[in-house]
């Protein structure tokens, strides 16, 4: 008998599964592939939770597998953290599938280590528990979402006392805690009514939403008097059958936004997602109907958050009259720019910019102009969320942050990427270059003039299942073992191994120095030319990404630099 076989037994004949799951087993028992797809590994906890999809099994996402996953986490707290029961956890949950139910079973278990819960009453952003976890002194945070993945999954993600995403230090204690949990089918819990008796269940209303509002109203550059004006900007928002209806029609209300039209279609929580194939704003037909009725209305721009509302997608007219989605780098350079030309001075002489090693290296240009120095991270934004914590001790003064996959953060009062805060001053840079007869694509190109032509892509691979895991483990191996001198005709200058630590200049001496980030499976490949590729696995779904990077001196050529990366990093994929 295979080892999957055995767990598999073992939940079939558990007396008190849950009803709902049983039935899934009975329909699934004459599916061998299936069975063993669910049951041949333990789901993976990463560096800052689990995600899956839902249904029976160890490798997906359920009740039982995420009382396993709390259960660790309250034996790590009980054992590294003070004050652990009062303090508590602080609990959300977004619009997906089971989302309030698994929330739900997170404080069933901390109840049964005396730990309190702190459940949002109704679904809410993931940078709102963020926001939570610090204004309520929490010594920890779980957002149940699987962000913008399709309708089958859903997610478990740990924040620390910071309001941060677990550092990868902190995710190794608390898997090897989770790992010592033997049988996920049997962790303690207390059932509800004892835990709101006992007030080991505590609902978060009205209060914290009220706090944050505050403190997004104090991100605006715009002066008070101006603040208080009503502002002639046509707004279509979409929140993507997601969480951030309310928070962001505030937000534009508190800044005097009055005309805002929301597409109605997509306003309302959907766990199926059903008017898009993908509630990703990275994807462009996320926007279709945003676009219908952004020309209906003539608007000026068009914002759209992902169901979690951490992530923020922009459109605006071209000369056409045509709505261009903006790139996650392209809006990320724009924030910047909007929000150190409008800093002080004496604030920049200390100030950080937090960027992944994959965002845009306009990012970086830009940031140099104003003196101010970029410190490159991981990909994740738990890792400028680190960051920030280090810059309480340092004394370093965080500027701004942001990823090429349409995560920014603005102030720190949140510690993980925030697609409200992205929305407001979205909306206010769109503003502010309406008020010269200006769009947000006539700032860029003002960027783009002043700084380089840097454009950048992104190919993906998706492998399913055990077999697919396989293959892109040996894509990476490959590539590793055989690094390329040149891609694309271009001369490789140095290769970055992130797994190894070591960045290696590809020169005669070949001189090998220090990488000094946290050790991951990533390869990046800097090219001559001011180019560059980047290989890595995702961390969250079953894909082998690519990324690319180039900077020349025109729109066009920048263009055709990048399709020669394109076509030869695919090719390398898919083993060409």
């Amino acid at each position: 008998m295979e080892a999957w076989e055995k767990v598999y037994n073992k939940w079939a004949s558990f007396e008190n599964l849950e009803p709902s799951l049983k039935d899934d087993l009975t329909c699934m028992k004459n599916d061998t592939d299936a069975l063993e797809d669910a049951f041949y590994k333990e789901l993976s906890f990463g560096t800052g939770g689990m995600r899956g999809i839902l249904g029976p099994g160890i490798n997906r996402m359920n009740k039982y597998t995420v009382r396993k996953a709390v259960n660790g986490l309250a034996i790590y707290l009980k054992a590294n953290c003070v004050n652990v029961n009062d303090r508590g956890v602080a609990v959300s949950y977004d619009s997906r599938y089971m989302s309030q139910e698994l929330a739900i079973e997170t404080a069933k278990v901390l109840g049964a280590y005396g730990i309190k819960a702190y459940v949002f009453d109704s679904l809410h952003p993931t940078p709102l528990l963020s926001f939570a976890v610090r204004y309520l002194g929490a010594v920890a945070g779980v957002m149940i979402t699987a962000s913008h993945n399709p309708p089958a999954y859903n997610g478990f993600k740990v924040y620390n006392e910071d309001g941060g995403q677990i550092t990868p230090t902190e995710a190794e204690a608390v898997i090897s805690f989770i790992n010592q949990t033997e049988n996920e089918l049997t962790v303690p819990v207390i059932e509800r009514a004892e835990l709101e008796e006992k007030e080991l269940l505590n609902w978060i209303g009205d209060e914290i939403d009220n706090a944050y509002l505050q403190q997004l109203k104090q991100i605006s550059r715009l002066s008070t008097d101006e603040q208080k004006t009503a502002k002639d900007l046509q707004i279509i928002f979409t929140p993507l059958h997601g969480t951030s209806y309310d928070l962001v029609l505030k937000g534009l209300n508190q800044l005097n936004f009055p005309h805002v039209n929301v597409v109605e279609e997509q306003a309302k929580p959907d766990p199926e997602f059903s008017t898009v194939d993908s509630p990703n704003p990275e994807e462009h037909q996320a926007f279709t109907m945003a676009i219908e009725l952004g020309k209906k209305n003539g608007a000026d721009i068009l914002i759209g958050t992902d169901p979690d509302a951490d992530r923020l997608g922009v459109a605006v007219k071209n000369k056409s009259g045509e709505y261009t989605v903006l790139t996650g780098n392209q809006f990320g350079a724009l924030l910047l720019a909007y929000i150190l030309e409008h800093s002080d001075n004496a604030l920049l002489t200390n100030a950080r910019l937090l960027k992944t090693i994959v965002t845009t290296e306009l990012g970086r240009t830009i940031a140099d102009h104003f003196g101010v120095e970029t410190i490159d991270t991981l990909t994740g934004f738990k890792y400028i969320g680190e960051k920030i914590r280090q810059f309480d001790a340092t004394g370093e003064t965080f500027i701004f942050g942001f990823e090429e996959s349409y995560g920014y953060l603005i102030s720190s009062f949140a510690r993980d990427k925030d697609a409200v805060q992205a929305a407001m001053t979205a909306c206010e840079i769109a503003y502010h270059w309406k008020k010269q007869g200006k769009t947000l694509l006539d700032a860029l190109e003002t960027l783009y003039e002043k700084y380089g032509y840097y454009q950048e892509g992104m190919s993906s691979l998706t492998l399913q299942g055990k077999e697919g895991a396989e293959k892109i483990a040996a894509i990476v191996d490959r590539v590793r073992k055989s690094p390329f001198t040149e891609i694309a005709g271009l001369q490789v200058l140095q290769v970055e191994d992130y797994l190894s630590s070591e960045r290696t200049f590809m020169n005669e001496s070949r001189n090998v120095e220090q990488i000094d980030l946290p050790q991951e499976n990533v390869i990046k490949f800097i090219l001559e030319n001011d180019s560059w590729v980047c290989l890595r696995p995702s961390g969250t779904e079953p894909k082998i990404k690519c990324y690319y990077g180039v900077c020349e001196q025109s729109q066009t050529k920048s263009a055709e630099r990048l399709i020669s990366l394109k076509h030869a990093m695919e090719a390398i994929m898919e083993g060409n």
